[in-house]
């Protein structure tokens, strides 16, 4: 089993989603948040109210845990959905899993999610 982290454009979130549903990938989760890079356009850049101590950029970090055989069709898909072709465009890092707990049913493993 692996874990996804994918950090998008937030403008691109809708269509990195919907190419995963249209694929048959169901289970994700997106997260709001703020991070820096070495693509920081300082002319371009809002700064935060959240985080004023940092010249910060809005961006949304998709999460999936997946089957080991679904990483390669799943990258796939966020990097052509994801993709502007302009410096930023985002990261999308492979983990493996140990172990998933579904906390209601006990149930381990890849059939817990």
């Amino acid at each position: 089993m692996k874990l996804i982290k994918a950090y998008i454009r937030h403008r691109k979130a809708a269509d990195v989603f919907n190419e995963l549903q249209k694929a048959g990938f169901c289970c994700m989760t997106f997260v709001d948040c703020e991070g820096t890079g070495q693509y920081s356009d300082k002319e371009k850049q809002h700064i935060s109210t959240k985080y004023p101590f940092t010249d910060s950029y809005r961006v949304i970090k998709l999460e999936m845990l997946i089957a080991k055989e679904h990483v390669e069709a799943v990258v796939k898909l966020i990097k052509k959905s994801a993709k502007t072709g302009y410096r930023g465009d985002g990261l999308i890092i492979v983990s493996p899993v140990d172990e998933v707990y579904k906390v209601r049913t006990d149930e381990t493993g890849i059939l817990s999610i």
